[in-house]
C-alpha cells in the first residue's frame, strides 16, 4: 500500500505548521479584515478600512537568490521580511496602504522549524507595515527542490483614494530626495555571491565591512520598509513620486516615476555604505555596473516640492533624508537620470 508520505509529501506536517503560524498572522490582524486562516480564500472589507473611493495596487515579488545564502547558512530569520519589504515599498510608491499579504512557500520536504522561522519573518515584516498576513500556501513538492532548499514568493494589495495615486504633478524644479538602504537589500545576489566565490571567505567569515558580523550576517541584513515614512508625506501633501531603488539601481527605476521630457539631476554625493566598496573592490565591477545592480546606499527616492518640510517631517519621525538633486528638462526627450556626480566605490 502506497501513501502519500512515502511520496515525500507530509500532510501532519504541513497542518501542524499551520497551525503554528496561526498566532502570527492573527497578531498582524488590522480594520478590514474579515475571517481568519483557513477558508479558501481571504476577505477584505475596504469600507471598514475608511476608504470612500478606493483604487486597489497589487505586487507580487519574491527573495531571489538572497535565499541559498540562508539555506547555506541557516539564517532564516529575515527573509520573510525581505519578501514583504519587496512588495509593500513597490505599493506605497503609487501612494497606497498596503493592506493585506499572502505568501507562497514552497520546498521539496517541509521542515516545519525553518518553515515556521522564515513565516515569523513574514508576519514580522507585515507587523512593520501595517499589513494583515491574511493567508498563503505551504507547497511540499518532492523532486522540484534540493534537500533543504525552498523558495518564497509574496504578493501583497493595498489602496489609495483615487485622487491620491501617485505620482502626480512632477515638475521641472522639484527636489529629489533620498532616503539611506540598510545595505544590499535583495537584489543583486548572484553578483554577490560570484563575488563572495571570488574572494574564497567563508559565510562565516568575519566581514570585512561590518564589525562584529559574520559575512553571511551581514549580506542577510533584511530590506528596509519604507511604509510609513512614504505614507506620512504623502498625507502631508509634500510628496510629488517615489522610486523604490531595486533591481536596475537609480537608472532604471527613477525614470519610471517621471513624465515624458523631465530628468532627475543627482548632484549631490551620498554617503556609501562599506559593504559596496567591498563587493567593487573584490569583485573588480565597474561604477556603472554597480549601479546598475544595486541599490549603492539609496532604498528610496522621493521628489518633493518643498524639500525643507520633508526633510523636517523625516527628521521628525527618525529618518535621515539626503538631498540628492532635481528635476530638470530631459536633454533627451524621454525620462532618464543624469550624474553631475558619480558615488566612489574606493
Amino acid at each position: 500500500m502506497s501513501t502519500y508520505k512515502q511520496a515525500g509529501v507530509d500532510i501532519e506536517a504541513g497542518d501542524a505548521l499551520v497551525d503554528r503560524i496561526k498566532p502570527l498572522a492573527t497578531a498582524t490582524s488590522r480594520p478590514g479584515v474579515l475571517g481568519g486562516l483557513g477558508g479558501f480564500g481571504a476577505l477584505f472589507d475596504l469600507k471598514a478600512a475608511g476608504f470612500s473611493d478606493p483604487v486597489l495596487v497589487s505586487s507580487t515579488d519574491g527573495v531571489g537568490t538572497k535565499l541559498l545564502i540562508a539555506i547555506e547558512t541557516g539564517l532564516h530569520t529575515t527573509v520573510g521580511i525581505d519578501l514583504v519589504a519587496m512588495c509593500v515599498n513597490d505599493l506605497v510608491v503609487q501612494g497606497a496602504e498596503p493592506l493585506f499579504f499572502l505568501d507562497y512557500f514552497a520546498t521539496g520536504r517541509l521542515a516545519p522549524e525553518a518553515a515556521a522561522t522564515v513565516i515569523a519573518g513574514i508576519a514580522e515584516g507585515c507587523r512593520q507595515s501595517g499589513c494583515a498576513l491574511v493567508g498563503g500556501e505551504t507547497a511540499e513538492m518532492p523532486g522540484m527542490y534540493e534537500p533543504g532548499h525552498y523558495d518564497l514568493a509574496g504578493f501583497a494589495v493595498g489602496a489609495v483614494e483615487r485622487a491620491q495615486l501617485l505620482p502626480s504633478n512632477v515638475a521641472e524644479g522639484d527636489t529629489l530626495l533620498a532616503l539611506p538602504s540598510s545595505g544590499v537589500h535583495s537584489n543583486g545576489f548572484s553578483l554577490v555571491r560570484h563575488i563572495v566565490e571570488r574572494s574564497t571567505l567563508a559565510w562565516n567569515a568575519p566581514a570585512p565591512f561590518a564589525a562584529g558580523e559574520t559575512l553571511a550576517e551581514a549580506l542577510m541584513t533584511p530590506t528596509r520598509l519604507y511604509v510609513h515614512q512614504v505614507l506620512r508625506l504623502h498625507r502631508a501633501g509634500l510628496l510629488h513620486a517615489a522610486a523604490h531603488i531595486t533591481g536596475g539601481g537609480l537608472p532604471g527605476n527613477v525614470p519610471r516615476v517621471l513624465p515624458a521630457g523631465l530628468e532627475a539631476v543627482i548632484d549631490t554625493p551620498w554617503p556609501m555604505p562599506p559593504v559596496f566598496a567591498w563587493l567593487a573592490h573584490t569583485g573588480a565591477v565597474a561604477a556603472a555596473e554597480m549601479l546598475d545592480v544595486f541599490n549603492c546606499g539609496i532604498g528610496m527616492v522621493l521628489v518633493v516640492r518643498d524639500p525643507a518640510a520633508a526633510i523636517q517631517l523625516l527628521q521628525d519621525i527618525g529618518e535621515n533624508p539626503i538631498r540628492l538633486g532635481y528635476i530638470a528638462r530631459s536633454r533627451g526627450g524621454e525620462p532618464q537620470v543624469r550624474f553631475e556626480v558619480r558615488p566612489d566605490f574606493r
